[in-house]
């Protein structure tokens, strides 16, 4: 099987089989993302995609169940070729539970309902969608490519389509100016998507990344552990998203926090009281840069 580069995928794919559909991302400007730079933004052939898959079988058979179709976003490609690649991934492996993959918000948007409903229908589960922030500023400052309006139309337009949403948010993403209005925003915005899942990682950068010359000069303060926690506390006090899986347990954040909205949100509340009271942030990520 052929890889270009590295290959990233959400932490619950650990176990699908993972092919390149593109390499790269078709958006590929977000400051603070350095996932795909080193990569320039490509669409493999049909040819080469499912010669990926026909490895996969023959070295694994029939016992695969779960395929992620990296890498940035696959549904760059148009609704007729992904279904004619979903309906030959459904040939090869009969036991097949699930098809996933990123999509970023305009990708998602170039798919009409209808075109949603027939993906779905061909075995594609769900997407997992990079919102990042739903204040409209910050949106507009890390360059994300899409509106707070767009990003929420992607996501109502996969429910009605019956494909699930993973909503990625990132704590820290408007820094202490803009704390309230990206927590607020974010809270707004997943209220009106009710997604399946949504999961807040906390802002990490690396080397490259563009919005590191906005930290070094000044116009970007980053949140302390204690910020963090006012951020989350005021996403909670807002949000209102009826059945949504709630994760904040990745390897970037200050505080592991898990539950369902909103059945949950009191007792998240009690723990975020509790950590700042007692300081229990994870003491490895106090550090970041």
């Amino acid at each position: 099987m052929t890889y270009t580069g590295v290959i990233y995928r959400p932490p619950s794919e650990a176990r699908s089989l993972i092919v390149q559909v593109t390499t790269g991302c078709s958006h590929n400007r977000c400051r603070f993302c350095t996932m795909y730079r080193d990569k320039e933004f490509k669409i493999r052939s049909m040819e080469d995609i499912r010669r990926d898959f026909c490895e996969a079988r023959e070295q694994y058979g029939d016992q695969i169940e779960k395929v992620f179709l990296s890498d940035g976003d696959a549904l760059v490609l148009s609704g007729q070729r992904l279904m004619e690649l979903l309906a030959f991934i459904r040939g090869l492996f009969p036991r097949l539970r699930s098809v996933t993959s990123y999509g970023t918000p305009k990708d998602i948007l170039r798919h009409s309902p209808a075109e949603l409903n027939m993906l779905r229908q061909e075995g594609l589960l769900m997407v997992y969608l990079g919102a990042e922030s739903g204040d409209a500023l910050v949106l507009s400052q890390m360059e994300k490519g899409a509106t707070r309006e767009e990003i929420i139309e992607a996501g109502q337009r996969l429910k009605s389509a019956g494909i699930q949403s993973s909503v990625t948010l990132i704590s820290g993403l408007g820094g202490r100016e803009r704390l309230s209005e990206h927590a607020i925003g974010s809270a707004d915005l997943i209220s009106r998507m009710n997604p399946d899942y949504v999961g807040f990682l906390t802002l990490m950068l690396e080397k490259g990344a563009p919005v590191l010359q906005d930290i070094e000069e000044g116009k970007l303060e980053l949140l302390t552990p204690e910020g963090v926690v006012t951020e989350m506390e005021l996403f909670l006090r807002n949000v209102n998203s009826e059945g949504t899986v709630f994760r904040a347990n990745h390897a970037s954040n200050y505080v592991m926090l898990k539950g369902t909205l909103n059945r949950d949100i009191p007792m998240m509340l009690n723990e975020l009281d509790e950590v700042r009271r007692e300081k229990l942030f994870r003491k490895e990520n106090w550090r970041r840069l």
